[in-house]
């Protein structure tokens, strides 16, 4: 019995299908959650009387004040690294409660600090968890879900993500006039809390059916496919569960002949996996969102409001919780489109929005005493909020935890999340110094890198929607190309027409085909029986404790 099996074992034999499904989702949005409420707290307690009493250093140097803000990155980059090595040995699961216990103990150094030198501890110390968590969450709630509800999953976690980022903002105005440390102390605290509401969910739910079976812990990984399976009748159910089982151990089979270690994922793989490309891909997806200007947003909107349009402290206090308000309910926008309209499209779309809303703002923050300007540029950043949120929200986390093979799927979206966190850290460290000595100009920068993405991310990326995890295998096998995104849907759809002919073939004669993907798909790979084989000493207990 593994650490915390009990638990879930018995909730998840206690659970219909959707119902557990829904519990995954939900605990994913919770650590989702306090990544968001982390990266907002902050921003509304920097001009606060308490906090600038208690590190009076702050308030006349740019330069540490951007380095206490973005020093959380660095951690969160350092625990992105851990989660790159360390991540396939502990599992999806326990990397999530480490995560979140080190973040706890992050959290309490802050509120606890009585000097600048603690809280930059503390803030590190909470970077550490939640990069972990960052790197993991996705890669997580992709490897429990069904190819045609992955995205939609991974959009409702960053909504529940921007909703973390609201709840900072008016936590922060509701503390503005309260003159004890407790404006600052309570906000920070409350990290705690819900880390705790994270870890007291997840120790109730399965682990990745993928990791499972990827460590040879094959009838585990087939009762918590069977468990999340919600084919109706038990005989099509028992010829789904074995076919989804056929296709996660073809790609097992395939990553262990090509003898994986750390170093390959910067080769090309020798099977046609193309771990390179595939990583590159899901860690351009996680620069261009911080590079799309987000976080000078996020976490400096307060700044911008009052210096950048001229409003004053509470005003713009108010305004930031009403942009994390109106940047939630954008947030939603995607959720009945990721499936439907795809990745690349909602991203392009996202993009060419991006550059054009940096541009007006450039234009209207050019005389920060024109209050009509000033208007304009403040609903700028409400319009940006909601053309981020349509695709650079959330598809940068759904994408290199569907883009990249299992042999390297944790180390892949570890180095994806460590890009996020040092172009935060890069973003975050020199936006007070930026819009000091520049002004105006600093949103044209932003402007020319949105135009640019939009490109990009037409000509190399691949459409993911509606495909499993291994069918995009088998995508980058047929097609042995950098310049794959135009192509892409088209290859998908033959791919997925394939496998469902073979789904429906054994749907209809109750046979499972064992050398996987018999539709003659290019690139597939016979099953390899003699690794995977269930042998009587693995066969799991699933009787009633």
């Amino acid at each position: 019995m593994k650490p915390f099996d009990q638990p879930y074992r018995f909730a998840m034999k206690r659970l219909p299908p959707q119902y557990l499904m829904a519990c995954i989702t939900a605990c994913c949005g919770s650590g989702m959650l306090l990544f968001g409420y982390d990266q907002g707290v902050l921003g509304g307690l920097l001009s606060g009387g308490p906090f600038q009493r208690r590190f009076p250093e702050l308030t006349t140097n740019s330069n540490l004040r951007g380095a206490t803000v973005a020093i959380y990155e660095i951690g969160c980059a350092l625990g992105a690294v851990f989660g790159f090595f360390y991540g396939d040995k502990l599992g999806r699961r326990n990397s999530i409660m480490l995560g979140m216990l080190v973040l706890s103990i992050g959290a309490i150094l802050q509120f606890m600090s009585y000097g600048l030198a603690q809280m930059i501890v503390g803030r590190v110390v909470t970077g550490l968890g939640n990069g972990l968590n960052t790197a993991t969450i996705p890669v997580y709630q992709n490897e429990c879900s069904k190819a045609h509800h992955r995205g939609r999953a991974v959009v409702i976690e960053m909504a529940v993500n921007i909703f973390g980022v609201m709840l900072a903002y008016w936590v922060d105005y509701g503390l503005r006039n309260n003159q004890t440390e407790a404006q600052w102390r309570l906000p920070l605290a409350l990290q705690v809390a819900f880390a705790l509401v994270t870890v007291s969910t997840i120790i109730f739910l399965p682990e990745s059916p993928r990791w499972l079976a990827s460590r040879g812990r094959i009838a585990e990984a087939r009762d918590v496919i069977h468990h999340l399976d919600s084919t109706p009748d038990e005989k099509a159910r028992a010829i789904s569960v074995d076919v989804q089982m056929n296709e996660i151990l073809s790609a097992i089979e395939t990553e262990r002949k090509s003898a994986t270690s750390f170093k390959t994922a910067f080769t090309m793989g020798t099977s046609g996996q193309r771990y390179i490309q595939r990583v590159g891909l899901g860690c351009f997806s996680q620069f261009a969102q911080q590079i799309s200007g987000i976080n000078l947003i996020t976490y400096y909107a307060p700044v911008i409001f009052q210096q950048s349009i001229g409003m004053s402290h509470d005003t713009a206090l108010l305004l930031s919780g009403l942009n994390g308000c109106a940047y939630f309910l954008s947030a939603l926008v995607p959720i009945p489109l990721i499936e439907r309209v795809g990745r690349r499209k909602l991203m392009i779309f996202s993009a060419a929005g991006q550059a054009i809303t940096m541009a007006i703002l450039a234009a209207m923050t050019q005389d920060v005493g024109n209050k009509a300007k000033g208007y304009v540029a403040a609903v700028m950043l409400f319009v940006f909020n909601f053309f981020f949120s349509c695709g650079f929200l959330s598809i940068p986390w759904l994408y290199p935890a569907e883009i990249n093979p299992l042999a390297v799927r944790a180390q892949g979206a570890g180095l994806a999340t460590m890009t996020n966190w040092l172009f935060t850290f890069l973003v975050v460290m020199i936006t007070p110094t930026a819009t000091e000595k520049i002004g105006y100009k600093f949103y044209i920068v932003w402007a020319c890198t949105n135009a640019a993405f939009v490109l990009i991310i037409y000509v190399f990326f691949v459409e993911t929607t509606g495909q499993t995890l291994e069918d995009l295998d088998l995508l980058f096998a047929r097609e042995q190309s950098w310049f794959i995104g135009p192509k892409s849907a088209r290859l998908a759809k033959e791919i997925r027409t394939a496998r469902n002919a073979q789904r429906q073939e054994a749907l209809a004669t109750g046979v499972v085909n064992l050398t996987a993907h018999k539709a003659g798909i290019a690139g597939a790979r016979p099953l390899d029986l003699e690794h995977v084989e269930q042998t009587s000493e693995e066969k799991f207990d699933t009787k009633e404790d």
